[in-house]
């Protein structure tokens, strides 16, 4: 029974994150990397449905065949699939079917898992559960984009806490040359592209404990930061130039006063808080036009323990390759991760969008480099 506890817990988290919405706020897609609230409910329940019931449960009986098509992400190995940016035109099925769907698929695991899965599907399942809570962040960055480009800019909901940030005193910290293990070690849950545990070895690094806040990056920003190019990468310059970026993701400059959207609406910008939503690009200028760098995935895991993280996933100036080792899972779950070791940068951490329990010092997220509507802020090496 406490698999199918873990699997209530997750699948009910889920619906306590869109329990905010309103139903026309579950169809809306207005940009390609944003999915509609209602596809990420369709999408992770067609997991357990596809990866779990159809194959191992006896006389399963799919819901509906169609929705192979419309709720399946990237996996090649499972068949045709709506292209990712038409996923906001689909009206039907509605979010009522939709939550039925939810229904049922719940109401199978539920009798699936009155006996002990075996190994195999039992490591399955936690994968499934992973992979909700994945995009449990997702819905929360998805929803977050949709009400901030509303002309309004409603609240998400006006009771949501964000978590206090631990501040350091005490100056950056200094990790002596040497080899260092990297990668998932011990029992419990890992993606692949955690494994295999390696050595690297690392020059002496100096790492801040703190995140850069908004009240540093402004500094950047009147300091005309992104109007000179020498801090920036070529393509980051270009990226700047062809859209206009003058300030970080839900900035807003109104009457002379920077404001910021946020799960409450639009508010004055938070000068002590961290500053969040910014890609790739504008971290490493910012790190440039302080005289310092993005620390590499390597270094922050190694000092990681050193400092607290996860208010917001950092990025690092290594590219998302595979691991010593790295092997991919036969059939459509070794499309999950190493597909996309290409052309992507990693970020280290968790943010205040994490699933509770699912962030790991090894955890590598990834995105590419002019991405920032998730939670991604600077932490500064030298």
């Amino acid at each position: 029974m406490e698999l199918l506890d873990r699997y209530f817990k997750v699948r009910k988290h889920t619906e306590a994150i869109c329990s905010y919405l309103q139903t026309e706020d579950y169809v809306v897609q207005p940009v390609v990397d944003v999915s509609p609230p209602k596809w990420h409910i369709g999408h992770t329940t067609w997991f357990f449905e596809t990866f779990i019931l159809k194959p191992y449960f006896m006389g399963y009986q799919e819901y509906n065949p169609e929705y192979n098509y419309v709720f399946n992400s990237y996996y090649e190995t499972v068949g045709n699939r709506v292209i990712r940016t038409d996923r906001g035109n689909l009206s039907r099925p509605t979010v009522i079917e939709i939550y039925r769907y939810r229904e049922y698929v719940d109401d199978a695991m539920t009798k699936f898992l009155c006996a002990e899965p075996s190994t195999d599907v039992k490591e399955l399942l936690i994968l499934g559960l992973n992979h909700e809570e994945q995009h449990q962040e997702l819905l929360l960055t998805d929803i977050k984009y949709i009400l901030g480009h509303n002309p309004l800019f409603p609240a998400y909901n006006k009771n949501y806490v964000s978590p206090k940030v631990t501040v350091n005193d005490g100056g950056f910290i200094s990790l002596d040359e040497g080899v260092y293990e990297i990668g998932f070690a011990g029992d419990g849950f890992c993606f692949d592209n955690e494994l295999n545990r390696h050595k690297v070895y690392l020059n002496s690094f100096e790492i801040s404990p703190n995140l850069v806040t908004n009240a540093e990056y402004l500094e950047f920003i009147n300091a005309d930061g992104y109007h000179d190019f020498r801090h920036w990468h070529a393509e980051g310059w270009d990226w700047v130039k062809t859209n206009k970026i003058e300030s970080p993701l839900y900035w807003h400059l109104i009457d002379g006063e920077w404001h910021a959207y946020t799960f409450h609406g639009l508010e004055p910008l938070k000068l002590h808080e961290p500053v969040c939503h910014i890609s790739y690009f504008e971290a490493y200028a910012y790190a440039s036009w302080k005289g310092m760098r993005l620390p590499t995935e390597f270094e922050w895991e190694a000092a990681a323990p050193q400092f607290a993280w996860g208010k917001a996933w950092e990025w690092t100036e290594s590219s998302y390759l595979p691991y010593p080792g790295f092997t991919k899972a036969p059939g459509a779950i070794g499309e999950y991760n190493g597909k996309f070791m290409v052309n992507q940068k990693v970020l280290r951490g968790a943010s205040e969008a994490t699933s509770p329990g699912h962030g790991r010092i090894t955890y590598r997220n990834f995105f590419q480099t002019h991405l920032r509507w998730q939670f991604t802020g600077i932490r500064l090496a030298k």
